[in-house]
């Protein structure tokens, strides 16, 4: 997932809001087809570098690039998302693909407000996870999702054949863009980026803990209770079970880590002896 800084960042708070104030007045299935036009709006942005330096370039008014944005999608997508380009096209960017980040950022969101109107966002969280779990299980699948030898269609449609009918619409619509619209980057980095803008959706932390065993509802319940003390917001557990950390368990938020599994004490005494 790629941190935008400077002006880059502000302008991403400042399309959240409206974007906010978009999906609260619409109904389940308007926020889905708002999702969607975002995606549209981001497979554009992200294979012509041409249109991305068209809007972000300060020194064109906001009528010319009013006239593009309508050029390129027309009726094609929603008045609501076209309104968000031009606002996004209004604002300053540190470089001109970080319009095309805040676009996926915006269009992941929408896709989990939907699913949070439907009362589906906690399952959406966990699912996304379950899929980064079964990759990370089975390098082959991983490998046919990531190839550049198939084709987006000959992707999606196996992964349809895996999760439809046993994942929500939402997560099944994300991993569609998952497999499809990856952007340079592998189907694990696309994945944790889209996990992350998800969790943003209540302004909650996804905390990914390793442990050896299953832990009961009592210790989750503890442990969740800790995190969200210690990092001021609330944390979203996903659990992954992990026998070959021995004992213990490892929690990895953001961009940090707190390794307290007996495997990595058992690594570091050994690098102690060594040195």
């Amino acid at each position: 997932m790629k941190v935008l800084g400077g002006s880059s960042r502000a302008s991403v708070l400042t399309l959240r809001k409206s974007l906010a104030q978009v999906v609260d007045k619409q109904s389940d299935n308007d926020v889905a087809v708002f999702a969607s036009d975002l995606f549209i709006i981001l497979s554009v942005l992200s294979t012509s570098i041409g249109v991305r330096r068209a809007l972000t370039d300060n020194s064109r008014d906001a009528g010319a690039k009013a006239e593009l944005i309508s050029n390129l999608f027309g009726k094609n997508i929603s008045a609501p998302a076209q309104s968000l380009l031009a606002s996004a096209a209004s604002l300053r960017w540190s470089s001109p693909g970080e319009i095309a980040d805040a676009i996926e950022n915006l269009a992941v969101e929408a896709e989990a407000a939907a699913a949070d109107k439907n009362g589906e966002l906690e399952k959406v969280e966990n699912q996304l996870f379950d899929f980064a779990r079964v990759l990370r299980a089975n390098p082959e699948l991983r490998q046919a999702l990531n190839t550049s030898a198939d084709t987006d269609l000959g992707k999606v449609t196996l992964l349809e054949s895996l999760v439809k009918g046993k994942y929500a619409n939402s997560t099944l619509n994300l991993l569609r863009k998952v497999v499809s619209l990856r952007r340079g980057r592998s189907i694990d980095a696309t994945l944790a980026a889209y996990s992350h803008y998800v969790s943003t959706r209540k302004d909650r932390l996804v905390a990914h803990v390793k442990s050896a065993v299953e832990l009961s509802d009592a210790q989750l319940s503890k442990l969740n209770a800790a995190l969200a003390k210690q990092m001021g917001r609330d944390v979203h557990i996903n659990l992954e079970i992990d026998p070959k950390v021995l004992g213990g368990i490892s929690i990895r938020y953001a961009d940090d880590v707190i390794d307290g599994t007996i495997v990595n004490r058992l690594a570091e005494a050994g690098r102690a002896l060594v040195s």
